[in-house]
């Protein structure tokens, strides 16, 4: 009896612990969207129910913009839709930015298990670098760390589309970065030179090109920034940096570590309002933009030259920058549409005497946040750029604080230094939604949609398939990604291999996204280096859950140490395996006990002899 009840208890136990496992409630991941973002919520229903296969739990949690930010920058989600920054600002923008408080690498970072200090000292490092093959090397060992580590879910790369009917323009290519769309190089194929295009925007579709100064942001829009202003350096294809007002320029490295950058300007441009290009208006621009307090990270030190620059000058007509120390993307970051774009001289108030002090070109909104610097704003919308602002159409809900327009017109800048097509007026017109927009070009009252947002992924591509209308996709230029605070490696890695991208294109998007299982597309500024991609494997990823992870649920985001559901399960088995085993022992010995041996001896006898 000892032994069976021995039995019994060992059975309880294995069964105790075999319940416990099944009760075990499943992970449950925070997954913070965007609130009132249809593609997102599309998104995230998709990846949610591959997770689910998992055992994972996945919370959605739609946040408005500042509540997102919040949730964000203090580690409040497990799971938050990104993008990365795209040409220009990759990869070096977006991988500064992380150490900063407003976003959410700030949180994942430490998450993971790795300093920030540690990471931000890497980073600079890269960043001064000025040998071109050692500047490689260091890249390619960071974005290897990074993609070892694990930290991002890559989704897709995005192409920026254009559809043009092809009965009226000719020659339109997609631009370099993101919001840039040069309809100056196209070619009308009728007499009507006024060309009607609805332009993808920060908002996803048109709805207002802001103050249109160059030296803020929203609610300014890049692709208008872009038309009506330009700056010294231009971004090219493939990363390239091309003269734009800047025909050439030379680099020093100086014996105190700083760099020197002399830049031969272009001659014989005029800006839109007939005031000369030069370089004291050079200089001007400089001066407001870089003024000291605006150098922090409040306003315009959310990149690295505000940081590193030191002061500029005008040697003839030749402009000197001077840097505080050696910055490999000061090149690169003269071509970003803002801050530094350049503005008449006449536009500043007080002209070309005007104070970067007591009248900064900044927008006389951000006063109330400043101390040393009074904003003035600007006097008027002059640049050197293809396109001059000429009207705007105001809308019947637009207000002083919120301004739309329904129309906003451009003309062409006859003067204009470079290549030009023969669009004479350019006019941006504002539609209610996707549908509307492709309801114009079907009716051909619309002739170009530039820009990703616009239209709907499969209204894109039907129009495109059609004769009248010419699809085309600029380069991959950045990429969706999921950014992942979750402490352990295993879940981190489960979560990618779970997931696959092909379906999600296939049923939300289109042509214009591809999969990818990097963190930067490869035609980027050193990011083409070989990383060992995961790839899709669910049941590999059921493996490292089942194995590796934990229960209860916290332990599976935190990483706490105990027996995970495999084991659990194999001790059960063996405790059930030699329960049956002691049990059968001992009602053997039981059976000889009471002289009933449960093995009988083995006779040769017949069955008569038996009966003898």
């Amino acid at each position: 009896m000892a032994a069976s009840s021995s039995t019994l208890r060992l059975l309880a136990l294995a069964l105790s612990a075999a319940t416990a496992r099944a009760a075990c409630p499943a992970a449950t991941l925070d997954f913070v969207i965007n609130e009132g973002d249809a593609a997102h919520e599309a998104y995230a229903a998709d990846i949610a129910a591959e997770l689910t296969k998992l055992g994972l739990a996945v919370n959605m949690r739609p946040l408005d913009k500042d509540a997102k930010n919040a949730a964000m920058v203090n580690g409040d989600y497990d799971l938050v839709f990104s993008e990365t920054w795209g040409a220009p600002y990759d990869p070096h923008s977006y991988v500064k930015s992380w150490a900063s408080p407003d976003e959410a690498h700030y949180s994942a970072l430490p998450t993971a298990g790795i300093d920030r200090v540690a990471f931000e000292a890497q980073v600079d490092a890269v960043l001064s670098e000025m040998d071109e093959t050692e500047r490689q090397s260091k890249w390619t060992a960071l974005l290897s760390e990074i993609h070892y580590d694990v930290l991002h879910l890559p989704l897709w790369g995005k192409r920026i589309p254009s559809l043009v009917n092809n009965a009226r323009l000719s020659g339109y290519v997609p631009g370099a970065q993101q919001y840039d769309y040069p309809l100056h190089k196209v070619t009308v194929l009728d007499a009507d030179k006024t060309v009607k295009v609805a332009p993808g925007a920060q908002t996803g579709l048109f709805a207002s090109v802001g103050r249109l100064d160059p030296h803020s942001y929203r609610p300014n829009e890049f692709f208008a920034n872009n038309w009506v202003y330009e700056g010294l350096i231009a971004y090219g294809v493939g990363g390239t940096l091309e003269p734009a007002l800047a025909t050439a320029w030379t680099s020093t490295v100086n014996s105190d570590g700083g760099e020197t950058v002399r830049f031969t300007l272009r001659t014989g441009v005029k800006f839109h309002d007939g005031a000369d290009f030069d370089c004291a208006a050079v200089k001007l621009n400089f001066d407001h933009v870089f003024a000291e307090e605006l150098t922090t990270g409040d306003w315009h030190g959310w990149y690295g030259l505000p940081e590193v620059y030191k002061d500029c000058s005008c040697d003839g007509e030749t402009f000197v920058l001077n840097t505080k120390k050696a910055y490999y993307p000061l090149l690169q970051e003269l071509s970003y549409i803002r801050p530094l774009r350049m503005l008449s001289p006449t536009a500043f108030v007080g002209g070309a005497a005007s104070d970067p002090v007591t009248q900064n070109s900044c927008p006389t909104g951000w006063d109330a946040d400043l101390s040393t610097i009074t904003c003035a704003g600007t006097t008027a919308i002059a640049g050197t750029g293809p396109w001059k602002f000429e009207s705007r159409t105001a809308s019947a809900d637009s207000t002083d604080d919120d301004v739309q327009d329904d129309l906003v017109v451009f003309a062409a800048n006859a003067d204009y230094w470079g290549t030009t097509g023969d669009i004479e007026k350019l006019h941006v017109v504002k539609y209610a939604d996707s549908a509307a927009v492709k309801a114009a070009l079907e009716a051909g009252t619309l002739d170009a949609v530039v820009g990703a947002g616009v239209l709907a992924p499969a209204d894109e591509e039907a129009l495109g398939a059609q004769a009248g209308f010419d699809l085309a996709y600029g380069e991959l230029s950045q990429n969706s990604v999921i950014i992942m605070n979750i402490a352990d490696a295993d879940m981190r890695q489960a979560v990618v291999q779970a997931i696959d991208s092909d379906p999600i294109i296939a049923s939300e998007l289109n042509d214009a996204y591809q999969p990818t299982g990097r963190l930067f597309p490869a035609t980027l500024p050193y990011c083409d280096v070989t990383l060992a991609e995961v790839d899709y494997d669910l049941e590999k990823a059921k493996r490292v859950i089942d194995i590796d992870l934990l229960c209860p649920a916290d332990s599976k985001k935190k990483g706490d140490d105990g027996l995970s559901g495999g084991i659990v399960a194999l001790i059960v088995i063996l405790v059930v395996v030699l329960a049956l085993v002691v049990a059968f022992v001992g009602y053997v010995v039981m059976k000889e006990k009471a002289g009933e041996p449960l093995f009988m001896e083995v006779t040769t006898k017949t069955p008569l002899q038996e009966k003898v």
